[in-house]
């Protein structure tokens, strides 16, 4: 177990704050995703094309497949996390319902194991079992905390939403300018919001924050010049 016992009271569990922060940096991340992905795909194809509704059909296919994947893999990643859960909590409360001695004194010993003196730990147990064995049991033993398990709705809906939102960025950056600009104004947009995706996973992930911003901006960087040239290459062979 990773998680800190408190030695006067129940297990720490993540607090409101910290499961915000998780959704906070899944949706930087989903959005990241939607950036870059959608950025190299338009810009491969304006690589072999200037015709507008080309550009659009294919940013919106992308925009579309992309968020519609996104979401479906959060969902499946979620419901099996989620049923691993539910059946590891099953588990839990059979074996309080059947043995409630042995796991009074397990849930003792693992307390013991956070640095707590026997006769604390003993009492602590106690204490906790007394109150609510089975949130004692899985925040301690599992590190699940009951009231806080993830919807896989709303994991599929908030991907689904950050991917749709950093891939607008790109999309309408290539479509609505004139011609001549599009390009310019995609490359320097994506790379700017590239920068900002870079920092705010960076902060949100207490890592620092310029390598971050240089490995999400060269990633980017390179993917949309791959593509553009991989478009250019296939235009100019007029497939």
């Amino acid at each position: 177990m990773t998680e800190q016992t408190p030695p006067h009271g129940e297990p720490h569990h993540p607090t409101g704050m910290g499961v915000r922060l998780n959704w906070l940096r899944a949706a930087v991340l989903g959005a990241n995703d939607g950036i870059v992905s959608t950025a190299g795909l338009v810009v491969g194809v304006a690589g072999a094309t200037s015709e507008r509704s080309t550009l659009l059909t294919a940013g919106l296919a992308g925009l579309l497949a992309g968020s519609m994947s996104m979401a479906a893999g959060e969902y499946v990643s979620v419901s099996s996390q989620r049923a691993s859960e539910n059946a590891a909590l099953a588990v839990e409360r059979r074996e309080l319902r059947e043995q409630p001695q042995a796991e009074l004194a397990e849930l003792t010993g693992l307390l013991q194991g956070h640095g707590l003196s026997e006769e604390v730990a003993r009492e602590a147990a106690r204490q906790l079992t007394k109150k609510d064995a089975l949130r004692a049991h899985a925040r301690v033993e599992l590190g699940i905390d009951p009231d806080a398990l993830t919807n896989p709705w709303h994991a599929a809906g908030a991907s689904f939403l950050a991917f749709t939102v950093g891939a607008l960025l790109p999309l309408l950056a290539m479509v609505l300018p004139a011609a001549g600009l599009r390009l310019p104004l995609t490359v320097a947009s994506v790379l700017a919001a590239l920068v900002f995706t870079g920092w705010g996973s960076a902060r949100l992930g207490a890592a620092p924050v310029r390598p971050s911003v240089l490995r999400n901006v060269g990633g980017g960087a390179l993917a949309m010049v791959v593509t553009y040239a991989a478009g250019s290459l296939l235009g100019a062979a007029g497939v």
